[in-house]
């Protein structure tokens, strides 16, 4: 009897591909919440669009599983596909103001990033960091998200993005070089942010 859990992510969308639903029931216990959240970042805090867009994600993949190419990373594949849902969505958007982008306390980061990161709870830091987040471009945001907030490596977001690692290393850099100065105000809480660029890998 064949263990799915123990398999592969690559190794389960092959069986995906023949037809295994058992395969894609693992695929979607190990990726549906990590998606709704980077969903729900990045189009304004809307469960209810997040959990639609995760779930016609997945659509897709039951639906045409064949679009994958078996000799990239699954994950990286996956956050790609999102990311292109979401410019999509807001090319039908009319430029929003006024939204929300919350640091969202119930999503599970790293250890080693929690404690570099406790200062974000702050109430006032934290208001502050979310309206500056909502004036990034996409391109920014999307960077921003994927790394900080879905624990994906440098080389991860690049292939995810289609970009080289230098260009997600200047991304970050120069987004938090922004938001160090509009938060110049809450400079011990950047601080510690800052640090974790220092570690990026």
């Amino acid at each position: 009897m064949r263990k799915y859990t123990s398999y592969s992510d690559n190794e389960l969308m092959q069986l995906v591909v023949d037809k295994d639903s058992r395969a894609f029931s693992e695929l979607y216990d190990r990726y549906s919440q990590m998606l709704a959240n980077y969903f729900f970042k990045m189009l304004w805090q809307d469960e209810e669009k997040a959990q639609d867009f995760m779930q016609d994600l997945f659509t897709k993949i039951i639906e045409k599983p064949h679009l994958f190419d078996l000799k990239r990373n699954f994950k990286t594949w996956m956050f790609s596909v999102a990311n292109n849902m979401c410019k999509n969505e807001y090319r039908k958007q009319s430029i929003r103001k006024n939204t929300s982008y919350d640091m969202d306390e119930g999503y599970q980061i790293k250890d080693n990033q929690a404690s570099a990161l406790d200062s974000l709870q702050d109430s006032l830091f934290s208001e502050k960091l979310t309206q500056e987040l909502e004036l990034l471009d996409e391109k920014q945001k999307s960077t921003f998200v994927m790394r900080y907030f879905q624990d994906m490596s440098i080389k991860e977001i690049a292939q995810a993005l289609d970009l080289s690692e230098g260009t997600v290393k200047s991304r970050l850099f120069y987004t938090l070089k922004k938001l160090t100065v509009s938060l110049k105000d809450f400079a011990p809480q950047m601080a510690k942010v800052l640090l974790l660029l220092i570690g990026l890998n």
